[in-house]
């Protein structure tokens, strides 16, 4: 007797740190099908939701594990074709086949502190959009870095990440070595990139803070980070940054 056949998972509710993120691109992805850029995004986390609503999405990562990943989380979900992944690196766009200029939406999270140069990387990526086609863009915060080394007992580490130095510089160079960013910082890098930048918003204000035994109730949390993330001083020390933006229609 045949098996009756598990339907496809529906799009699962994001993570409450991520819950800035997606309320900043739901009225972006709520439309017509789009045609998605995740650059870093190897194993699906935003890729495979997107892909619920529609959209196709081509994935760039350097690591062949999250790539097939990503395929396992797709097929799974059922849209195994809207999704493509591509091994490559983030800062060499240019020589991936097939990113030239017409993506709708690009997606650049937690890429920018492991390049070796963030400025050519977002110009890269910026290049990859169709005039008008948006960005979403989120890095580290060095306010927020401080704040969290200072509660873990690391005042040293905390003093050394509010100059900008390494806050371990013994340990071997590898790319976990990660830069953290100022809002102003960030929104440079956007504008020499020939992007226009909306509002920056505050990623897990409080939600990296917690202890996983605090039993915040995860409802109530989500709320309070989504009313924080674009508040002043809430905001300022927030784990990460979170802007999008829009490629010059010139």
């Amino acid at each position: 007797m045949p098996q009756p056949q598990t339907p496809p998972a529906g799009p699962a509710e994001p993570p409450v740190r991520a819950a800035a993120v997606w309320a900043a691109l739901d009225p972006l992805v709520g439309g017509a099908p789009l045609q998605v850029l995740d650059v870093g995004g190897g194993a699906g986390v935003f890729a495979v939701p997107l892909a619920q609503r529609g959209h196709s999405v081509t994935v760039v990562d350097t690591s062949a594990d999250a790539l097939a990943t990503l395929r396992r989380r797709a097929d799974l979900a059922g849209v195994g074709g809207l999704v493509r992944g591509v091994q490559g690196d983030a800062d060499a766009l240019g020589a991936v086949a097939g990113l030239d200029g017409g993506y709708d939406l690009a997606l650049v999270h937690a890429v920018l502190e492991v390049v070796d140069d963030p400025a050519a990387t977002l110009a890269g990526i910026a290049a990859a959009l169709r005039p008008g086609g948006r960005l979403s863009l989120t890095a580290a915060n060095r306010a927020g870095a401080v704040l969290a080394r200072a509660l873990g007992g690391h005042p040293v580490e905390a003093h050394a990440l509010l100059g900008d130095r390494d806050p371990a510089p013994d340990r071997a160079r590898t790319r976990l070595a990660r830069r953290r960013f100022s809002p102003d910082e960030l929104l440079t890098l956007v504008h020499d990139a020939g992007l226009q930048a909306g509002e920056w918003r505050g990623v897990s204000v409080v939600a990296d803070l917690l202890e996983s035994t605090s039993g915040a109730d995860p409802d109530a949390l989500r709320r309070l980070e989504l009313e924080l993330a674009g508040l002043s001083p809430y905001r300022d020390v927030a784990t990460a940054l979170h802007v999008v933006a829009t490629r010059d229609t010139l």
